[in-house]
């Protein structure tokens, strides 16, 4: 597949500009009843992301391209199909090339919705 399913692309779940760690990428998300969320993004340039960290666990996937993560000093490389697990209050930042989908579900609220 070169890109995410159609249905997992609805406008009303698209993630505003405002809430993304990385410019000019394309995300949406679904969250559980808890609380929980998870994120679908494309990066369709290389793109580095914003120092940041969450108050709730990440796990993520990379489905396609590559994304590097920085954390703790060290650098994971994500190729598809490799997963990573990212403890609440870990300070993170990474690199994609173009073309990266990843997948991301966050331990608590990491996307705001827009009413």
């Amino acid at each position: 597949m070169n890109d995410f399913p159609e249905f997992m692309k609805n406008a009303l779940n698209r993630i505003d500009s405002s809430q993304q760690n990385t410019d000019d990428i394309e995300g949406y998300y679904f969250e559980g009843k808890n609380g929980s969320q998870m994120a679908f993004w494309t990066c369709h340039t290389e793109r580095t992301s914003k120092i940041h960290a969450h108050d709730f666990d990440e796990y993520m996937v990379c489905v396609f391209g590559r994304y590097t993560v920085y954390m703790n000093g060290t650098s994971y490389v994500l190729n598809p199909g490799d997963e990573l697990f990212i403890p609440k209050g870990t300070q993170q930042w990474g690199k994609c090339i173009a073309g990266t989908r990843t997948i991301h579900a966050f331990g608590g609220q990491r996307i705001r919705r827009n009413c």
